[in-house]
């Protein structure tokens, strides 16, 4: 009596995928292990920046010194932002000043760094 290997395909081996079936069958499985291997370092890109906070600090005058690693930018107080507009010319000295004794006295930012004009 002969010893079955089930159905034959064609094949005369009792083997399901010829030479170019076991070719494809590997190509599909690299594709998927790169699609996983992708996904994974997407979401290690993604989870190391939400625990970092929402963006790198961009460079900026006082996100950053020379003598050390970039720090958290920290907003600019009033008085700096009262001096930028002075040295781009929107406001004149006497305004400046007139903001800077205003800010002074009060004790901190208020009402006159915010207006315009």
């Amino acid at each position: 009596m002969g010893h079955w290997n089930g159905p034959r395909h064609g094949h005369g081996h009792g083997h399901v995928l010829g030479g170019w079936g076991y070719g494809l069958l590997a190509l599909l499985l690299l594709l998927v292990l790169a699609v996983l291997v992708l996904a994974a370092v997407a979401l290690v890109r993604h989870l190391s920046r939400t625990s970092r906070g929402a963006r790198p600090v961009p460079p900026g005058p006082w996100a950053a010194t020379a003598a050390g690693p970039p720090r958290r930018a920290v907003s600019p107080t009033a008085e700096q932002l009262l001096a930028e507009r002075f040295a781009r010319g929107e406001i004149d000295t006497e305004e400046y000043r007139h903001r800077l004794d205003v800010l002074r006295d009060a004790g901190g930012p208020g009402e006159a760094a915010a207006g315009d004009g």
